[in-house]
């Protein structure tokens, strides 16, 4: 408690004298002019956050369009072709049919997330 008293002493503004010390009439940047300038700061920031969130839109694309690929690559080793070239190449088409408008969408939907 004296060491604290004995600092204040020293110190060129004491509490209620009204004194100012070197740097305390500037206006402070920051945590102590660490980060500089507070708006400078905050719009670092924004532009951190847009580009996470940038990156964010990037990676949800990918994964529907992974998901998309994914999906018609299943459905076409669950289908159990038979017969000649042909209806082999009928059977397949079939299932595209049905999963390719799915994986459409799904790819068109991660291509408007982006924009």
């Amino acid at each position: 408690m004296q060491a604290l008293a004995r600092i204040a002493a020293r110190s060129p503004r004491r509490l209620g004298d009204g004194a100012r010390t070197a740097g305390y009439h500037l206006p402070m940047e920051g945590f102590g002019g660490l980060f500089g300038d507070p708006e400078e700061l905050n719009k670092r920031m924004q532009e951190f956050a847009e580009s996470m969130q940038g990156q964010q839109r990037v990676a949800v694309a990918d994964n529907a369009i992974q998901l998309a690929v994914n999906m018609t690559v299943a459905a076409i080793n669950r289908v159990n072709v038979q017969g000649t070239p042909e209806q082999q190449a009928e059977q397949i088409r079939s299932v595209m049919a049905v999963v390719f408008p799915e994986a459409v969408t799904l790819v068109r939907e991660a291509r408007s997330g982006l924009n």
